[in-house]
């Protein structure tokens, strides 16, 4: 019999903890169902593959991820091979016989962890009996003209007769099986209709209605309790997809969310409030050498100098060395990701410099894929030119060298007439005609198919920000994801993030919010909100987020205005740091990245494990009461050192980066500060369900 522990804090690499006793996971099988498993859609898929390596090591051979099969896909990410485990073998082979088509083997992921894959295509002649048995399980009918929700049905349907034949074959061994989101939950659905001896768990990221509602600039936080829920899903056609998941939430012995913002959404959408939040989490790997992500941000910076240089040339009258690399990233959801705040803050910043006659210059990059049919001429063009004068430069320079070289060694101080010819000359008055320009830098790097109506381009030119030589904020709209073989920015996702100042993601409807946790990751502060998971998280966990470069806007209780001020203060007090300041700080943000390790966020799912296993199996399972411990003396504290932001210390217009003060060596001890913060994290291991007592409030402003 299973028993559940009080909560003990103890440490681990100067991290508390969650003792409790661990569960027997030699008699048990995990399957973690998911649309996004070796299928990149959206956030889930980073959820599931990261975590992988952690349940893999806890749970070893007896840990299964259940998704769909699509071939390219399965070519580049999987190792197909023969199951291990007798049930799985079984079921699998058992299926194939009856038509299917069921893919086993490795996903090629840290961890490597086992897949089962269903080709939904192949059995697609069972949908219309499918409908039929879902009708009979939960009287939701699916219309024939919805692709995605059919298929869905499929998938769901075959999951369903997978873990059939899993438990007739199970000798003993209790099966748990987690589904993630709506796509995966006509699987749970059907599996609890049948009764199954299954333990079940549903995962919502997000709640299709809170998505919808929030994308159409409705007022959501402030009217959850008042939304006739059946009459706007059906308003927008999904009712259908709404009942699936409602019921879907219902079935499930446990329901998990993954923020407390998203908790509160979900009780008002899906009619269930749930039993345990489950934090996002992210695969930390550390450096051996304690600066070496400074290292990189150097780097890739660097790599990003030299396509501004491109973008910019003719008007590149600004100093690199004093210059800022900002961006936003994500689905192109204009309000939801809260671009729309966001570039009214820049233009608010952008007077801010100008009229404070800053010598920062911010650029400004918007990594949001949208419908385009090539990349800009001029922006093609703008490289080709820097290529083309940096060849230049260093076939003269190959000549130069020569030259001298020859002078020393006869014993000679050169004379520079002899070095540089006419010739040279003309080369290099060639060189600088050749990046004059007539027009601005474009604001876009691909030609936009919907260009006139396009919500960013639009919001750009009722600002007026078109990258003009007065203005101290340059934007550049790059409308497609990155990628190390682009002719135009050659960089993967991570080295760029790497190489920027600042990651800005102001979202409105954010559940989590991978964006800025995989900056805080990588040692770069970002910008979110108090109505993203990600930014409610950091709020509980540290005393004053700012210093350690997470900017918490607040969209929950202001207006849109005292937002879009608040947003302008921050990214105005970030152009004011030294460069010693930002580096304080990128050392501080990164020492938050041990609160977003799955090695400890994982214990939240394994808390949903032991609640699930207790209620499918109370029997064999008993988890007593856990109450919520009292965790106030665990909290990263105010440094006491450099402040982060200089509004304190410095003057209305930026210091130089080369000039530093001294006393601020004195004040500022690393080993101590990161010490102090390693014995003063507050414990992300509450496993309290959600939050209970404190009523919430939804909000009073709509952003």
């Amino acid at each position: 019999m299973l028993r559940g522990r009080s909560l003990s804090v103890t440490s681990l690499s100067g991290l508390p903890q969650w003792e409790a006793e661990k569960l027997p996971v030699e008699d048990l099988l995990l399957f973690e169902v998911s649309w996004e498993v070796t299928n990149k859609v959206g956030g889930i898929y980073t959820v599931i593959q990261t975590k992988a390596k952690t349940t893999a090591d806890e749970w070893g051979e007896n840990y299964f991820l259940i998704g769909p099969y699509f071939e390219h896909n399965v070519k580049t990410q999987v190792e197909q091979c023969e199951p291990v485990n007798d049930a799985v073998r079984k079921a699998v082979d058992a299926m194939n016989k009856h038509g299917c088509q069921v893919h086993f083997g490795r996903w090629l992921i840290e961890g490597s962890p086992y897949v089962v894959l269903f080709d939904i295509g192949y059995s697609a002649w069972n949908l219309d009996r499918w409908k039929g048995d879902f009708w009979e399980a939960c009287s939701v009918g699916i219309p024939y003209h919805d692709r995605e929700a059919n298929d869905m049905l499929i998938f769901g349907s075959l999951t369903a007769w997978f873990l059939k034949e899993v438990t007739d074959h199970a000798d003993g061994k209790h099966v748990i099986a987690q589904f993630h989101e709506w796509q995966a939950g006509t699987g749970l659905i059907l599996s609890r209709a049948r009764k199954l001896p299954i333990a079940t768990i549903f995962t919502t990221h997000a709640t299709l209605l809170g998505r919808y509602l929030c994308a159409a600039n409705i007022d959501f936080y402030n009217h959850l309790d008042k939304f006739n829920i059946d009459k706007e899903a059906g308003e927008r056609q999904i009712y259908h997809r709404y009942c699936m998941e409602r019921a879907s939430v219902h079935c499930a012995h446990v329901f998990t969310t993954v923020s407390e913002i998203t908790a509160i959404e979900a009780e008002h959408m899906l009619k269930r409030k749930p039993d345990v939040i489950t934090p996002n989490g992210l695969n930390v790997k550390k450096f051996s050498a304690v600066h070496e992500f400074q290292n990189l941000h150097a780097m890739y910076k660097a790599r990003i100098q030299d396509f501004v240089r491109g973008h910019f040339y003719g008007h590149l009258d600004f100093d690199l060395e004093k210059t800022l690399f900002l961006f936003i990233a994500g689905r192109y959801e204009f309000s939801n990701k809260g671009a729309d705040i966001f570039l009214e803050s820049l233009s608010r910043l952008n007077f801010l410099l100008r009229m404070h006659k800053s010598n920062v210059t911010a650029v400004v990059f918007f990594i949001m894929p949208a419908k385009t049919n090539n990349f800009n001429v001029e922006t093609l063009k703008g490289q080709a030119v820097r290529k083309q004068l940096w060849d230049t430069v260093h076939s003269m320079k190959e000549k130069f060298g020569k030259k001298l070289y020859d002078a020393l060694l006869r014993g000679e101080i050169p004379d520079m007439n002899d070095i540089l010819d006419r010739d040279d000359l003309t080369i290099m008055k060639r060189a600088i005609f050749s990046t004059q320009r007539q027009s601005l830098p474009p604001v876009t790097t691909h030609n936009m198919i919907d260009d006139s109506t396009d919500p960013i381009l639009s919001t750009i030119r009722r600002i007026g920000l078109f990258n003009s030589r007065s203005d101290r904020v340059k934007v550049i709209l790059h409308p497609e994801f990155l990628s190390s073989t682009s002719p135009l920015l050659p960089m993967d996702y991570e080295e760029f993030v790497r190489g920027c100042h600042l990651g800005v993601f102001p979202s409105y409807y954010e559940p989590w919010g991978y964006t800025p946790a995989e900056c805080t990751v990588m040692g770069i502060p970002s910008v979110t909100t108090n109505l993203s998971g990600f930014g409610c998280f950091i709020q509980e966990h540290v005393a004053d987020p700012t210093a350690y470069g997470i900017y918490i806007v607040d969209r929950r209780f202001c207006s849109p205005d005292d937002s879009c001020n608040q947003l302008t203060q921050f990214l105005y007090g970030f152009c004011k740091q030294s460069r010693r300041q930002r580096i304080i700080q990128r050392n501080r943000t990164e020492r938050l990245s041990d609160l977003l390790d799955w090695r400890y966020l994982g214990r939240y799912y394994q808390h949903a494990r032991h609640l699930t296993l207790s209620r499918a199996f109370p029997d064999k399972f008993h988890m007593e009461p856990i109450s919520p411990p009292t965790t106030e003396g665990f909290k990263y504290p105010r440094p006491l050192s450099v402040p982060p932001s200089p509004a304190a210390s410095q003057a209305s217009s930026p210091q130089s980066s080369d000039v530093e003060d001294e006393n601020e060596d004195e004040r500022y001890d690393e080993e101590e500060e990161a010490e102090r913060d390693r014995l003063n994290i507050k414990s992300p291991f509450s496993l309290n369900h959600a939050t209970r007592g404190k009523k919430k409030l939804h909000g009073e402003y709509k952003n």
